[in-house]
């Protein structure tokens, strides 16, 4: 799907936040994105899998599942003895009873004199590739995946790479390892690859995005999850900070974050691109439970 179909999704998406309370109808969803009813239920279920009803019922179920997990257990990573199979896929970095997390992503962070050499030496390959979520940006070094974005413009892409390794050489070429990346947003990639990240980031956050990792697939936590996962309980809006500076769109699932209130919040790359983040994962655990 190209980004402009995703457009219309999102803008969708953004109304179904807002009213999704009031259970609009297909023909008011459709009237208020400038499509005809049977467009755009063709529009979204291709996107999505299932009908824009559907779809927010994923998004309310896995609401549901992080409000329950936490008011009885109050932390989404650890339990109390003994452990379900459910606790135990989520410690162990399971997506469920049902299947196992085929990706496995290692962080192996910049060195000391990387980091201060804003990448000085380093050759950085970036690429462009259109996503269910819009257009992207993807760039690696030898040792991994070191950047991701979502984008409206290649040259504000390219800027905002060049930004964090100001000294690094850079080629535009299409990599194995891009391909990896772009295969993750297949609906029906069931086995994705092992990617390697070579990120950028303080010991702070370096820590924060590891415990992201270790949210599963259609699994939610909050900014205070985060925190109680590396052991800093009030250091939420450091945490936030931290989420709020990831490197790596999606590969690092920063967009399974939400408020303690249960409000989804805000995101880098746009509150409508979370939901539908989130939604779209909802919608594949259910598809993939059903094989």
């Amino acid at each position: 799907m190209d980004s402009i179909n995703f457009n219309r999704i999102s803008e969708a998406i953004k109304i179904l936040q807002h009213t999704f309370t009031e259970q609009p109808s297909l023909d008011e969803l459709a009237r208020q994105i400038h499509v005809s009813p049977a467009h755009f239920q063709k529009l979204f279920t291709t996107w999505a899998g299932v009908s824009p009803k559907k779809f927010v019922q994923y998004v309310t179920v896995s609401h549901a599942k992080l409000m329950l997990r936490n008011s009885s257990t109050n932390k989404i990573f650890l339990s109390a003895k003994p452990p379900t199979l459910f606790d135990t896929a989520i410690v162990t970095g399971l997506s469920g009873t049902g299947r196992l997390h085929d990706l496995f992503i290692n962080i192996e962070g910049m060195t000391p004199g990387e980091y201060k050499n804003g990448g000085e030496g380093l050759f950085i390959k970036y690429s462009f590739a259109n996503s269910i979520f819009g257009n992207i940006i993807v760039a690696s070094t030898v040792k991994g995946i070191c950047h991701v974005s979502f984008l409206d413009d290649e040259k504000t892409a390219i800027k905002n790479l060049m930004q964090s390794f100001p000294h690094a050489t850079y080629i535009q070429s299409i990599e194995e390892i891009h391909l990896k990346v772009i295969g993750i947003f297949n609906q029906k990639n069931h086995a994705a690859e092992k990617i390697n990240l070579h990120i950028k980031g303080t010991a702070f956050q370096i820590k924060v995005w590891e415990a992201l990792l270790k949210i599963p697939e259609a699994v939610l936590g909050t900014y205070a999850d985060i925190a109680g996962e590396i052991d800093k309980a009030k250091a939420t809006r450091a945490v936030g900070s931290a989420i709020g500076k990831n490197p790596v769109a999606y590969l690092i699932p920063c967009h399974r974050v939400i408020q303690s209130t249960g409000l989804f919040g805000g995101y880098m790359w746009g509150s409508e691109r979370k939901t539908a983040m989130i939604g779209w994962e909802a919608v594949r655990e259910v598809m993939n439970e059903g094989l």
